[in-house]
């Protein structure tokens, strides 16, 4: 079943089951996207952003090995991905030997690595570092919606789907809106409302029983809901005709992506997919672990832009990976590595500048053992939403004025 990542707070409504198809109330406002509709309707492109994001910290000093400098192997004696095992981006860097998709895809002018991303005054907590790539706030600051739905707010909305989680995990913050409906999907099995007709009894009786109401939020939970049922309908065609490409894992991962390669190519017109692997936790025991993420994740990236391509459509997408943090330099005594800071960011698509961007942080100056950050993570928003995603001014979204890192070709 379609869930929204957002609750309404009448008491009735969530009695009735029906929670997974609200979203909150207007409170008598206009919406965001209409009031920016004019300054941006002229800047609205058809690209598509997949976000994907890397939970549990990936370990960048593993995933793009510094291979050439001696201190790597120092703080890494278990750990230290061998010289002559590394896929080799150049004269200072390489892949992770597991990373075999993703040198297929800078091969081919497809990967674009962003080197020493962070934050100022770095946390190591999960939750609270990802909250703050979340929704460009840290916690004394207010958090009511994610970075992600500040843009869907600014932008028109032609379609009932603007955005789309697919997982089975909690809807990320970075999607929150207080006026854009984000659906959460777990597979293409949920794209359907397998209870409809009591769904559509449950809202009638509920219509009918404050049907001389005048309530501005129930007659919002009626259009959402309708619109709910209406989006379940439409993902559920397409998924009777689904025919994905092969050469995707046998994992959620390569189902999920599967999944979003067939939705683009059915012209769905959601604009912005967002979906996870989880796993980077990697406290002990890390190498066989972490390498069979690091498969993982290339493969299916790199077998979602091969579907793309047979499609027509790869010129239009652009996937953005990232994780809430990296490691520490140094490896643990448990053949792990703990919560650190600084790490790459990974921007795969036609429409990106490939190779390496910005210079590995020094392994030598450190920030009580970990890398110190270079590019600001905001730096990165601004290129995806003002190079990629065509938005005018990235500023009112992110929380102040940051430069896009150069890494998209011009937006078209």
């Amino acid at each position: 079943m379609i869930r929204s990542g957002i609750a309404v707070s009448r008491r009735d409504f969530l009695r009735s089951g029906l929670a997974g198809s609200a979203l909150l109330a207007l409170n008598g406002q206009v919406p965001a996207f209409l009031r920016q509709a004019a300054a941006d309707a002229a800047n609205r492109s058809d690209h598509i952003l997949v976000v994907l994001q890397l939970s549990g910290g990936n370990d960048g000093l593993n995933t793009v090995v510094p291979y050439r400098d001696p201190l790597y192997y120092a703080h890494r004696p278990e750990l230290g991905i061998p010289a002559g095992d590394v896929l080799k981006i150049n004269d200072e860097v390489g892949f992770h030997a597991a990373m075999r998709g993703a040198a297929e895809l800078l091969e081919a002018g497809k990967l674009a690595i962003v080197q020493g991303v962070g934050y100022p005054q770095p946390n190591r907590s999960h939750f609270e570092s990802m909250d703050i790539w979340h929704t460009c706030f840290r916690k004394t600051q207010p958090r009511r919606d994610g970075w992600l739905g500040r843009y869907l707010e600014r932008v028109p909305q032609p379609s009932e789907l603007p955005a789309l989680h697919i997982g089975d995990e909690q809807q990320p913050l970075a999607l929150a809106s207080q006026e854009v409906r984000v659906p959460s999907v777990a597979s293409f099995e949920e794209f359907r409302l397998q209870a409809e007709p009591a769904v559509r009894r449950k809202l009638e009786a509920l219509v009918a029983r404050n049907a001389e109401q005048n309530d501005g939020l129930l007659d919002f939970v009626r259009s959402s809901t309708q619109a709910a049922l209406r989006a379940s309908q439409q993902l559920a065609d397409i998924a009777k005709s689904r025919n994905t490409a092969g050469g995707y894992p046998r994992t959620p991962l390569g189902e999920r992506l599967a999944t979003i390669a067939q939705l683009i190519g059915a012209d769905l017109p959601t604009r912005i997919y967002y979906l996870a692997l989880d796993g980077f936790d990697t406290h002990a025991q890390q190498p066989a672990a972490h390498a069979a993420l690091l498969e993982q994740w290339s493969m299916a990236v790199k077998a979602f832009f091969d579907e793309l391509e047979q499609q027509g459509n790869a010129a239009r997408v652009l996937l953005f990976s990232f994780s809430e943090f990296g490691r520490r330099v140094q490896e643990n005594a448990s053949q792990g590595t703990d919560h650190g800071a600084a790490a790459p960011v990974f921007l795969a698509g036609p429409g990106v500048r490939p190779g390496v961007h910005g210079a590995l942080p020094s392994l030598e100056d450190l920030d009580d053992g970990d890398l110190k950050f270079h590019t600001d993570f905001r730096r990165v928003y601004a290129a995806l939403l003002e190079d990629w995603l065509g938005l005018a001014d990235s500023a009112p979204v992110l929380a102040g004025k940051y430069d896009p890192v150069p890494v998209l070709k011009k937006a078209t």
